[in-house]
């Protein structure tokens, strides 16, 4: 705060000058652990002091509700809500959520340092408070076609900004405890910021060699003994719930059971789309489940506020005190925490109506395909051959090596068996992977999308070559998506023409179309507790365990190698 203004609010606080209060709140105070009952007095954004307060231009009566500080998410992807920014921000605030910890590592493997820049300005004005982790690995891995390379060199550039504050998600480990020369330029330049980790099942000497590295967080936890491994070793934890990760309220009860201290654990969506968001909340939704899991009030508010702002050195935030920033909310209980009023920056915040978004040329246009030759999808199989089986309710796979079914020596769909394909979209390669895919029982369709984490090349599931060239057709039509296809019919299709990731569609109609999606799929047969689209586009990650497929083949991460299912260059990058 400069001068000038600091000046200010210490008068305005000496002397109760407020212009809004807040008043016969209950009064959640994370540093103490108390419910004070009181008023709450705001001048310029900034909380002038807690007590009782009268004579303000402006005052919302509390009516007793309880007044906690906006929640904050520690570690998201605004890119997979599927919408512009603008949109995503209007909806979660509606949530409660104040402030966010972006990392935009999706448009930049798409788009370069220009993604991150598109972002950064495309969130300037906003009531959410966003601030960014500059991504550390685009590339993901050297086992995909990235669209984008990004040094520490070039994240040099940006590190000034005063939204920036740390290193986003380092994902390849396996370069990260091996020493590698260019991570380590990166994790060196952020030695003195907040480093997010991404170490699923990392364990023993390995997770010892991780964090001497750097990364002092991690979202992956899928179960207790890990999350406690990991504190053990000094990380701070995410618990995550978002569209395809639901896995985590097992470890909320573990962690009520056993007492586990919470100070150092917060929360996060990750990935979450915009109608999943709408539809059950964002941090507040997690804060409702942590509570039903037996996690007290007060630990599960204190995880989704100043555990958060702690992490990240966000001062000023997190809390209902003086100086801090003026981002509140009022919930009618704490059981299952539906927002009665949101404030931010000392603002009552009311949704904004959709405006027209001006297309940046640089960030649209992002699908380049090769054109299609007859045979690409054909999928050669052997005696035994490696399936990528889904696991319900989250991202991680499990890989299983058995006969499946073939005509002429060719996999055919079937007996819950579908063909998965990822096609290279950034250079117009023609590259592609092949592979057999169990846990998506489509039938007489396909389902494919431009979002494929985190190089973000095309990927399309299907039981017959016919419907997934008409998904891959669709997709390149229209700049980008999802699309749902049945006969060479789309069922289905939201367009995404930013970077293939992001709509620039109103908010109704995105969520219209997402809802549409889903019932397109369960037409085909897909139906699961979580979100098929986001467990699609996971499904070429080759940084999960056990298995992905990227368009250069089937990729065992457990070994760090790829096995025998087809994969074919028609030429190099």
């Amino acid at each position: 705060m400069e001068k000038s203004r600091l000046r200010a609010a210490i008068l305005n606080a000496a002397n109760r000058n407020a212009a809004l209060v807040v008043k016969n709140a209950k009064i959640v105070n994370v540093f103490t652990e108390e419910i004070i009952e009181g008023d709450v007095a705001v001048r310029d954004g900034i909380i002038l002091g807690v007590g009782s307060y009268s004579g303000a231009k402006q005052e919302i009566d509390a009516k007793g509700a309880y007044l906690c500080p906006g929640l904050i998410d520690g570690h998201v992807h605004i890119e997979s809500s599927m919408a512009h920014p603008a949109r995503f921000a209007n909806t979660i605030l509606e949530k409660g959520t104040t402030a966010i910890v972006a990392d935009p590592h999706e448009i930049a493997n798409v788009c370069d340092v220009e993604g991150i820049q598109y972002m950064i300005a495309q969130t300037e004005w906003l009531p959410l408070s966003v601030f960014f982790m500059l991504p550390s690995c685009v590339p993901c891995t050297a086992f995909e076609t990235s669209g984008a390379k990004i040094t520490a060199k070039d994240m040099e550039a940006l590190m000034d900004h005063p939204r920036v504050i740390g290193l986003g998600e380092v994902m390849d480990y396996y370069a990260t405890i091996t020493g590698d020369g260019e991570m380590l330029d990166k994790l060196e330049l952020f030695k003195n910021r907040p480093i997010d980790g991404h170490a699923p099942l990392l364990s023993g000497d390995a997770l010892n060699a991780y964090c001497v590295a750097g990364p002092h967080t991690d979202h992956e936890c899928s179960n207790y003994e890990e999350v406690l491994e990991k504190l053990r070793a000094g990380m701070r934890i995410h618990l995550r719930l978002g569209s395809a990760t639901r896995g985590i309220e097992e470890v909320m009860r573990k962690i009520a059971e056993n007492h586990l201290p919470t100070r150092r654990m917060m929360f996060c969506t990750d990935d979450k789309h915009l109608e999943n968001i709408r539809s059950e909340g964002h941090i507040n939704y997690i804060v409702r489940r942590a509570v039903a899991n037996g996690i007290p009030p007060m630990q599960a508010i204190q995880m989704a506020t100043i555990n958060a702002a702690n992490t990240y050195s966000l001062k000023g935030y997190g809390a209902i005190a003086p100086g801090y920033r003026a981002d509140m909310v009022l919930f009618d209980n704490l059981k299952d925490f539906n927002p009665v009023t949101v404030i931010t920056g000392g603002n009552v915040f009311e949704p904004e109506s959709d405006a027209i978004l001006k297309p940046d040329p640089k960030i649209y246009n992002s699908v380049h395909l090769a054109p299609r030759r007859p045979d690409m999808l054909d999928l050669r199989v052997g005696e035994k051959t490696t399936v990528i089986n889904l696991v319900e309710n989250e991202i991680m796979t499990k890989a299983t090596v058995e006969t499946v079914p073939s005509e002429n020596g060719l996999f055919v769909a079937k007996d819950g068996l579908v063909k998965l394909a990822v096609v290279e979209r950034h250079h117009s390669s023609g590259r592609i992977g092949v592979g057999v895919l169990r846990g998506m029982p489509i039938q007489n369709g396909a389902i494919a999308t431009t979002v494929g984490h985190d190089s973000h090349n095309l990927i399309v599931a299907g039981d017959n070559d016919e419907d997934m060239f008409a998904a891959i057709d669709a997709l390149e039509a229209c700049g980008g998506g999802y699309v749902v296809v049945s006969e060479k019919k789309i069922l289905a299709r939201l367009t995404m023409p930013i970077a293939g990731l992001m709509s620039d569609a109103p908010t109704a109609v995105i969520i219209d179309k997402q809802r549409k999606l889903l019932e397109a799929a369960k037409k085909l047969g897909v139906r699961s507790g979580s979100d098929p689209f986001v467990t699609l586009s996971f499904v070429a990650l080759p940084v999960i365990p056990e298995v992905r497929l990227t368009d250069m083949g089937v990729f065992d991460v457990l070994h760090m190698k790829f096995t025998d299912s087809a994969s074919y260059d028609d030429q190099e990058v």
